[in-house]
């Protein structure tokens, strides 16, 4: 991809009424493309994560954690409960916590080579971008900014977004989801009492097997709470789902299985009480900006940081435990929708809506780091 993005962006700077490019902004993942154009044409590259700084923290120390599981390698199920003490700025990690993938460990494995080769190369760039705000990754962004030059936290995007006025062309041909939206269950959580709804979703790659289906949907099924419950066709990783016998008609009163959905106006409907979670960042991010409390499910990448820091740091999350069944299914919905520690989790999740609405305003925090990043970087020629 080198080569075609470098012809790409010279043909751009060598047409006649085509304004020369000043900046290239590429994902943080695709700098192996965007540094060699950014250095071939003088320009600065501007790093967009699309992760959080807790993770992106947690990333910039996997090789380190990596050759120290290799060191101590084991089995036992206790020796992933063992609290990682040494990286800093972060406190209560355990080492499930750490970014998952697919419990690889081997540094030559392609996808854990890449990530690292992609984490040694953030110097490359002249500013980061981390898509969060400063109100809530504050420690960890000082972390984050001892290892990776010129740090900004721009966030909650989708708050950001919000505010910007959408004309019928961006309405009509830029989207940001991958599966087509269903609206229907929005009419279904108008006759649901405020608070009342558990809103289950595993993002738009995350898999469960079929037994986890099948001891999830025990799981909501005998907690008597109602649920929305947003299903991929390829939730079941190389099968088809299939819910259990007689699931549908026994909670046909009270859950309403969908395709995908339209995330923001779900988590910001009234009657929305919790959200069940993979721990994608978007979700997370949503999630808080809504005052929406998690069960938290992380499966792989990023995902398990986030997870701890939803419901050590930021107290707006449960854990299922390292064992998912349906009565830890069952026990914790029924904790995050009918009881007390639910509702100081709700009273958490209220604080940081207000925090995300603030630091995303036009007078917020990451609006002042958006116009430093102009000012500083992008405008310095």
């Amino acid at each position: 991809m080198v080569g075609p993005f470098s012809e790409l962006v010279d043909d751009l700077n060598r047409r006649e009424g085509v304004p020369p490019i000043t900046c290239i902004l590429s994902d943080g993942f695709m700098n192996f493309v965007a540094f060699p154009a950014a250095e071939k044409v003088g320009v600065p590259l501007v790093h967009l994560f699309t992760i959080s700084a807790c993770a992106l923290l947690a990333l910039k120390h996997h090789r380190s954690f990596l050759e120290r599981c290799r060191a101590t390698s084991t089995d036992d199920v206790s020796h992933s409960e063992r609290i990682i003490d040494w990286i800093p700025g972060m406190k209560s990690m355990r080492e499930r916590d750490m970014p998952n993938f697919l419990g690889s460990i081997d540094c030559d494995d392609p996808f854990v080579k890449f990530t690292l080769d992609v984490l040694d190369r953030t110097d490359k760039a002249d500013a980061t971008i981390i898509n969060t705000f400063e109100e809530l990754e504050q420690v960890v962004l000082t972390d984050v900014a001892s290892l990776i030059r010129n740090i900004y936290a721009i966030g909650p995007v989708h708050l950001i977004l919000d505010r910007i006025p959408r004309d019928e062309f961006i309405s009509k041909h830029i989207h940001g989801n991958l599966w087509a939206e269903h609206t229907e269950c929005l009419d279904w959580l108008d006759t649901k009492e405020p608070g009342s709804v558990l809103y289950v979703n595993f993002g738009s790659i995350a898999f469960l097997t079929h037994e986890q289906l099948t001891e999830l949907a025990a799981g909501l099924a005998n907690s008597d709470h109602s649920f929305l419950w947003v299903l991929r066709p390829d939730l079941v990783h190389g099968e088809t789902v299939i819910l259990p016998p007689g699931f549908v008609d026994e909670t046909k009163e009270r859950g309403f299985l969908s395709g995908w959905c339209p995330q923001e106006k779900v988590l910001n409907h009234s009657s929305i009480g919790g959200f069940l979670t993979h721990c994608g960042w978007n979700s997370i991010l949503e999630s808080l900006a809504a005052g929406v409390p998690m069960i938290c499910w992380p499966k792989f990448a990023d995902q398990q940081p986030n997870a701890r820091y939803v419901c050590e740091e930021w107290n707006a999350g449960l854990e299922f435990g390292f064992d998912v069944n349906r009565d830890t299914v069952e026990r914790v919905v029924k904790e995050l929708l009918g009881s007390d520690k639910g509702k100081e989790l709700k009273r958490s999740a209220v604080e940081w809506k207000r925090l995300a609405a603030e630091g995303s305003s036009l007078a917020g925090s990451s609006q002042n780091n958006m116009d430093k990043l102009i000012k500083d970087v992008m405008l310095r020629r």
